[in-house]
Parts: structure tokens; sequence; C-alpha cells
């Protein structure tokens, strides 16, 4: 598997995918793209960036991905307001599947059960890559956005092949104002689309979920009253009112998502020692009318208990040094050598957005450089990966996967 990749920030968007499919094809590595994964920001014109690629790949070669706020490679880390990447890679037989489904609007379940059918797993896959449409409907009128849930899709997934194929994957996201996004099926760009990359090979997985995150106080909350995403209650009282009284104010109220404030759901004892890997983080996308509040996710209920969680910017950086530095380790141990580094990073988590002067993700990139392995990532909105007894979408969060190989 030969891999190579660039990235570029030009107003031009077709010079964009030309320049960057021209620069990786001229260092000679890949010669002879078979699988491309491309991502593109809101402010580049997807299609011309896609013509652009194809101009020097041609018009068989699928390319698969969408909208992403940043690219992330060896060498670059942008999100720019014009920003694109592509990852390509060379193979003598193609060990990856693509399958495609749209309706995603309508039912998640349904549209992760058909996009399963569609890749029929044979058994012996490592992985399987799931991109899709975070956006059901964009911010407006100062709302919140209504997004297309992770949960249903996962469950549909799962409905199919069960828990034998680990799940990673993304939320596409196009901008940080929850606008619009596109997705690369392969061979065209559609809406309100899943998009399944089915992984076969000897090159081993390994990964590692960053995070970042605090327990504000350490006091659990009960929700009283929620349907589908939206909270409308917790501890019998009006959901925003309750963060209100934490912030003292209630000037919060006009971020989308919020910027400081999380959810988190502790998967492990409950006044056992606070361990990060033990939460799953949710968003809180914003207020709601009738001081309801908005989650990422719908996959909490009423009844259920959770802690309120700061962002730590400096957890967050600690976080993504040590489990880069962990994997490597593991990987050493084990006998194997990197070959590819993927990481789908919550786009929260750029300094730019959290107010920070690093980047996490560049710890990932020393890490990578250090052992010369090819990285390829982006920023998102929702990132999956294995935790617990299956797939599950994350929040905050930073999902690092390597390849290896003998």
């Amino acid at each position: 598997m030969k891999i190579d990749t660039a990235c570029c920030s030009v107003p031009d968007s077709h010079a964009a995918g030309s320049g960057i499919a021209r620069e990786i094809m001229d260092r000679g590595h890949v010669t002879a793209p078979t699988t491309v994964f491309a991502f593109c920001s809101a402010a580049t014109d997807a299609p011309a960036f896609v013509r652009g690629l194809r101009s020097v790949v041609g018009d068989t070669v699928p390319i698969v991905g969408g909208s992403a706020i940043g690219i992330i490679t060896n060498t670059h880390l942008t999100y720019e307001k014009c920003c694109a990447g592509a990852l390509f890679i060379e193979e003598q037989t193609p060990r990856f599947r693509i399958a495609a489904v749209g309706g995603l609007d309508h039912d998640e379940t349904a549209a992760g059960r058909e996009l399963a059918r569609r890749l029929v797993p044979a058994g012996d896959e490592q992985l399987l890559f799931v991109f899709w449409d975070s956006i059901r409907k964009p911010a407006a009128n100062r709302l919140p956005p209504v997004l297309n849930a992770s949960a249903p899709l996962l469950k549909g997934i799962s409905d199919v092949v069960g828990s034998a194929v680990p799940v990673f994957g993304a939320g596409l996201l196009a901008d940080h104002h929850f606008g619009p996004t596109v997705q690369f099926t392969g061979r065209g760009i559609e809406r309100q689309y899943a998009v399944g990359v089915l992984f076969r090979g000897p090159e081993t997985p390994f990964f590692r979920i960053t995070h970042g995150c605090t327990p504000l106080d350490g006091v659990y909350h009960r929700i009283t009253r929620m349907r589908g995403e939206v909270i409308h209650e917790i501890d019998a009282k009006p959901a925003a009112t309750v963060i209100d009284a934490l912030y003292g104010g209630r000037h919060w109220r006009t971020q989308s998502p919020v910027s400081l404030l999380a959810i988190g759901v502790n998967q492990s004892k409950k006044y056992g020692p606070t361990d990060e890997k033990s939460f799953v983080i949710r968003l809180i996308t914003g207020v709601l009318p009738g001081d309801a509040i908005g989650l990422f996710e719908p996959d909490l209920n009423s009844g259920d208990e959770f802690l309120f969680m700061l962002r730590d910017s400096q957890k967050m950086i600690a976080s993504a040094r040590r489990n880069a530095e962990d994997l490597m380790r593991d990987i050493e141990r084990r006998g194997r050598r990197p070959l590819l580094g993927v990481y789908i990073d919550c786009a929260g988590r750029t300094a730019g957005y959290a107010g920070m002067l690093q980047e996490e993700a560049a710890e990932i990139q020393r890490v990578f450089n250090h052992h010369s392995c090819p990285l390829f990532g982006f920023f998102t909105g929702v990132e999956v990966a294995p935790f617990g007894s299956c797939s599950r979408g994350l929040d905050w969060s930073g999902v690092l996967i390597c390849f290896t190989g003998e």
C-alpha cells in the first residue's frame, strides 16, 4: 500500500484540487491511485474541487470524503476559510469496498441498515469507516441546528453486521456555524448521505481516543424530561435555568454550541476515581424555546444521570500527546510497523475556536513525524470509535487510528 497526502488553502477550488493531485503525483510515490480520500471546507466549491482532482487522477478512481472544517497532515494543520486536502492510496489489489445511501434525513436507522447490506462484510474485514451528513437542518433564526444523529445510524449498521467489524467515522461538518455539508460518495457529490468504506487486509489497525474534559464539581444531575436530543428538564427544573445558575447569568445562551460547558455520562463506577476514558461527552448545541437545551445526540433518556463537564484545554493537549505516544509504544511492543495514521478530530478542539495558544493536533503531528509515519486527518462534527461494547458517536474527542504492517 503506497500512501501520500497534500493540502492547500487557495480560493480557486479547481486549482486546489488539481494542485493537490499534481503535488502528490509529481513526488512519484503514488503514481496510479486506486482510492482517494478528500475533504474541503465550506468556502471551497466542492464540485470544482472534485473536478480539479479528477483532471489529474481520471474519472474512475473513487473519491470519498466531503466537508471538513480543516485538514491535518504531517506538514499542515489548517482550518483557514478555503482549505482542502487529500489522501491518495495506491494498491495492486484494492482493499476498500465503498457504498453510499441517501435519505439520512428521513430515517438514520434505515440508512444504516441499507448501507451495511450494500457492503456485505465477508468476515475478514479490519474496520468500517462511515462518513455522513451531520446537518439535517442548518442553524437559523438563532436556533440550533437539527442534526442527523450517529446513534440510530450505527444501530442500523449493527443490526446487519453485529459487532464483528469495528466502526470508525465522522459526522461531517463544513463550518463552525453548522451550515450545509456535502458527501463524496466515490462517484458523485451528494447531501443527506451516509458513505461506508469497508477495509480488508493485513494492515492491522490500532486506535486511541483523545479526550479533554474535567467534571465541573462532581455533582450528579438527573434528566427529568427529555425527548429526542432535547433536554427539557434537569432535576425537575427547566434545563437552561439550571445552566444559568452555573454561569451566574444568561450570557451563555447566545452560544451555539455552548463553548465551555458540556454533559458527561460516566460509563464506569459512579463515585470511583475520575477517569476521562470513562466518560462519553455530549456537546450542548444551544438553547431552545421553553428553556430547553439541545444535544448533539439523542442517546440519553429521562432518568439518566450525568455530570456537567468543563472543556479543559491543557488536559486536551496532554491527552493527545499521551495517547499518540502510547499508541506508538503499543505498536512497537507488538512487533508491528506504523504505516498510516488517520486522525478524526472534533472541530471545537482547534486553537482558534477554543481560544488556545497551542493546537492539540500538533501533538499528533509531532509523534507521527518522529516515527516517520504518514498522517492524514480532518476536523469534523462527531467522531465515531469503539467505546465499551459497541461503536458510538463521541463529542469533543479525537479518534486516532494507525494502520500497521510487519
